[in-house]
């Protein structure tokens, strides 16, 4: 058994070990969340942020336990977007290179998980920030927070996913609106341009998201999922194709447990338990 000064220094350093951590990892039953955790940067990108973050992610999409992903940040922000003063960031950078090799692979394993992805929008969240959350399936964000597509102030284009999501989330004219002005949104007027999905007090965010979690945890995450996959392949599709994807996603979805388990418990009249992942 330890001696009790072994364990004490045991403690310290584990609590240093999640103080240096860029990405904080807990899970609440079928919840993972994930919380970016440079709260003295507004939790601004970093090359150790971007491989600890896709590294959860890819955990989360990994572990069969996991049916709801939730990201948020520490402290007063959400992330204010790449770290100007990271080291990959020093210098002639090649930014297309940052992008190919940090923002990428993010938006896109985010956009193919295969559970429901929340973003709980704490505080600002500006450039690639702002982008990370608009990538999740639905965004919760407080009253106080805001959105900012900071890059015409660094004579930049919006990245993370920014100028695929914006278009199709509030159409042509707000988009280039709020990419070329860089305006602050605040969160209530994000919701009613149809940017994000709520807008709650501050002091109801954490419940709210909590409470939005335990609903997508007891659904069926593989039809969720597919769901998300099929909305947004349609948006490229005739109606004709469109109505093709749908039939092949049933036909994969028709087989499957869930939707037996669904029926089955729709005429028990009893709650389903949802296994498909």
């Amino acid at each position: 058994m330890a001696s009790t000064k072994t364990m004490q220094g045991a403690g310290r350093a584990e609590e240093a070990h999640l103080s240096e951590a860029t990405v904080l990892v807990a899970s609440d039953g079928a919840r993972r969340t994930l919380t970016l955790n440079r709260p003295a940067a507004l939790n601004s990108f970093t090359g150790a942020m971007h491989r600890e973050l896709l590294a959860a992610l890819e955990a989360a999409a990994a572990d069969a336990s996991v049916r709801c992903v939730v990201i948020t940040g520490a402290g007063r922000a959400f992330c204010a977007g790449q770290d100007l003063a990271d080291p990959d960031m020093v210098g002639d950078v090649d930014v297309g290179a940052v992008i190919e090799r940090c923002y990428r692979p993010l938006a896109l394993r985010v956009r193919s998980m295969p559970v429901p992805v929340v973003a709980a929008v704490n505080g600002v969240a500006a450039g690639a920030g702002a982008n990370l959350a608009l990538c999740c399936d639905i965004v919760l964000a407080a009253r106080s927070a805001s959105f900012i597509q900071a890059f015409s102030k660094i004579g930049l284009v919006p990245d993370c996913g920014g100028t695929w999501l914006l278009p199709r989330l509030v159409g042509r004219a707000r988009a280039l609106g709020l990419a070329m002005t860089a305006d602050k949104l605040p969160a209530e007027q994000a919701e009613r341009m149809g940017l994000i999905w709520q807008c709650v007090d501050d002091a109801a965010l954490h419940e709210s998201v909590a409470a939005l979690a335990q609903r997508l945890c007891a659904l069926p995450s593989r039809a969720l999922a597919e769901t998300r996959r099929v909305l947004d392949a349609s948006m490229a599709l005739d109606l004709g194709d469109a109505l093709a994807l749908e039939a092949a996603a049933q036909r994969d979805l028709g087989h499957a447990h869930d939707f037996k388990e669904g029926v089955a418990a729709f005429f028990a009249k009893r709650a389903p338990q949802f296994k498909d992942r």
